[in-house]
């Protein structure tokens, strides 16, 4: 097995990110130094991508290209490193073969078996995710539709569901993130709905609640498509870098949105967006 390391300048990081998940879309792991960001991804040497596309990717950006040679029991061993993720006091992620959580009133608990797509619950733009989608939940009594936009495992998309919203459907440009999510779909009893889309170039179904945990760039490009007037009433994005908040914020504001919630974690933020309503009639 080997790893394949790309390390970034700190700048450049989510546009790195964006081009090397489009050239392997079974996602990566990222690592955060001193004047660093490091994305790196695993496999057998022929399956790799080719030197050449890693430093297209990475572009002006490029810091270093390291590979390393890991030891073959890797696959079993990197279980190690994925626990349950608490997301305040109702709700739980953990992997299968993490043991059930102990019993509570009102717990949610969430099974994900990360596989070749991104979402294990670990990630701080997960996880801040979660956090804005039950607060939503408990100040807002409907559950409509859901679509989960660029899905990934399926974490947000199954607790949506898992917290009554409905219909759900997921959205991933990638066949192993559709596949993944629906096998993880199964795995807690709930019915979603997942399928290939292009989020570059087509907007998500209508629906009362848009859930979107992309790259800052993709963001702003899910604002532009937004099919208004028959747009969500809510968004809760993440993906993005702190410091691009206000790029994001701005983008959706041009469509008539307002922040109404947000979420900073490390380096990393989450917004929720609300269409505003108009007044009652007199």
């Amino acid at each position: 097995m080997i790893r394949l390391a790309v390390r970034c300048q700190p700048e450049m990081a989510e546009r790195v990110l964006a081009e090397l998940v489009e050239i392997v879309p079974g996602g990566v792991e990222e690592e955060r130094g001193s004047g660093y960001v490091e994305y790196a991804i695993y496999g057998p040497p022929g399956e790799l991508p080719e030197l050449p596309d890693i430093e297209v990717a990475a572009g002006e950006g490029l810091v270093e290209i390291e590979t390393t040679v890991i030891p073959d029991d890797w696959a079993d061993r990197w279980r190690d490193f994925h626990e349950p993720v608490w997301v305040g006091e109702r709700l739980v992620v953990r992997p299968s073969w993490e043991g059930t959580a102990e019993p509570r009133e009102g717990l949610i608990e969430i099974v994900i078996d990360p596989g070749q797509a991104f979402g294990t619950g670990a990630h701080a733009t997960t996880s801040m995710s979660l956090e804005l989608l039950l607060e939503l939940a408990e100040t807002r009594p409907e559950r409509g539709a859901t679509c989960d936009l660029g899905t990934g495992s399926g974490v947000l998309a199954i607790a949506a569901a898992r917290l009554g919203f409905g219909p759900v459907s997921g959205f991933d440009h990638e066949l192993p993130a559709i596949e993944a999510a629906t096998a993880n779909a199964s795995l807690n009893g709930v019915e979603v709905s997942f399928q290939r889309l292009n989020l570059r170039e087509h907007a998500a179904p209508a629906a009362p609640l848009w859930l979107a945990n992309l790259t800052a760039p993709l963001l702003r490009t899910v604002a532009e498509l937004i099919p208004t007037p028959s747009g969500p009433d809510q968004l809760i994005v993440s993906g993005m870098l702190a410091a691009e908040r206000r790029q994001v914020t701005e983008a959706f504001a041009a469509r008539g949105y307002s922040a109404v919630a947000h979420r900073e974690r490390g380096d990393w933020a989450a917004l929720r967006f609300s269409w505003p309503k108009p007044p009652p009639a007199a």
